[in-house]
């Protein structure tokens, strides 16, 4: 099990647009050139932020808007948008395990309950960090960064 990196580029998207608000057009190509990908991968993540009520997209503009603040958007709830569970399980269980054998009878008694342990505790980790978390995080590495450059 592995989450794609479609996770990470949305959060990075969300941080430059908080980032570069008011001072760039940000367009899926400035999005991909800040990212380093496509923006064919930056078109269809804005789609699934779009669907899931998290953004505003003005196409032709750049018009890219959060639709609320960014303490209220964790990074479960971008997850949730970009990572959809297939029937709400993280864990894919293996199709009809065999019931003539021991293991195979008894597998689903013995992990459904650790799995759903498991994926409730992610989830509840996920809840705890926000957008804002992430934009106050780059602006205090942004401030370090000048004031390392004013220093020499």
């Amino acid at each position: 099990m592995q989450i794609s990196s479609r996770f990470t580029v949305a959060l990075h998207i969300f941080t430059c647009v908080e980032v570069f608000r008011g001072e760039y057009k940000i367009t899926s190509d400035f999005l991909a050139s800040s990212i380093h990908t496509n923006p064919v991968l930056i078109r269809k993540i804005l789609a699934q932020l779009k669907a899931a009520g998290l953004i505003t997209v003005a196409r032709g503009t750049g018009g890219i808007e959060i639709t609320r603040a960014l303490s209220e958007i964790s990074f479960y709830d971008v997850y949730e948008a970009i990572e959809p569970l297939e029937d709400g399980d993280l864990f894919r269980f293996h199709d009809a395990p065999n019931p003539d054998c021991p293991v195979g009878r008894n597998i689903h008694a013995l992990l459904d309950g650790k799995l759903a342990a498991i994926q409730r505790a992610m989830e509840e980790e996920m809840r705890k960090y926000t957008l804002a978390d992430l934009d106050e995080g780059i602006r205090a590495l942004l401030d370090a960064e000048q004031k390392g450059e004013e220093g020499t």
